[in-house]
């Protein structure tokens, strides 16, 4: 995976748009965040929080929420989709995603605040996802759901991924995407240029 700069976290930061235009930020989680990325959790149906954590929780446990604080750690990172409502980030889906080694993919897990499903903040955050994976070298992108979650089934299908089985576990999914974007041709402009920077510093080195 190709290195990236964690001393400007806000670098990294994205402006995506909702069906009604509306902007969205993605920013990688901060240790500052912490309870304001619990209170979402709690705020969450149960059955979200089933369907995003494959099981039953009604929080985060303290070393799940340290890892997600704590972005970087074994290639692992976490991001957040804010909205300012009266005044007041708030926070309306989520993303962690992390490199795997043995198959130069990035693998991936997200949710949308129940409030807030409907509006393509889903759809966006995946894209941006994609881009993130592009943009470090990883040469796909998948993640595993229940059988029983249809919106994100329906999320990852209408985004191009394919379905097979899990290897371990008949209750899951796997969802996978090849991805196979030239520097230049990444859509999301920060990243785009991200993956030219280190294009570029690659070359230098050489």
């Amino acid at each position: 995976m190709t290195a990236l700069r964690l001393d400007d976290l806000r670098q990294h930061s994205d402006i995506l748009r909702q069906r009604d235009g509306k902007s969205v930020t993605v920013r990688f989680v901060e240790p500052r965040d912490a309870q304001l990325l619990q209170n979402y959790f709690r705020s969450l149906t149960t059955r979200s929080r089933y369907n995003r954590f494959l099981g039953a929780v009604s929080e985060l446990p303290q070393t799940i929420l340290e890892h997600f604080i704590h972005i970087g750690e074994a290639n692992r990172f976490s991001v957040i989709a804010t909205m300012t409502i009266d005044g007041i980030e708030t926070i309306v889906g989520e993303a962690c995603y992390g490199f795997d080694d043995d198959i130069d993919s990035f693998e991936f897990g997200l949710s949308i605040d129940d409030r807030w499903q409907g509006q393509g903040i889903g759809a966006a955050l995946l894209s941006n996802l994609q881009c993130r994976a592009a943009a470090l070298g990883a040469s796909g992108l998948f993640g595993d759901t229940l059988r029983s979650n249809e919106a994100m089934i329906a999320l990852a299908r209408k985004a191009g991924f394919s379905f097979t089985r899990h290897p371990d576990d008949w209750k899951l999914l796997r969802f996978e995407k090849h991805i196979e974007l030239a520097p230049e041709a990444i859509p999301c402009v920060s990243w785009r240029l991200a993956a030219q920077s280190f294009t570029s510093s690659a070359a230098l080195a050489n």
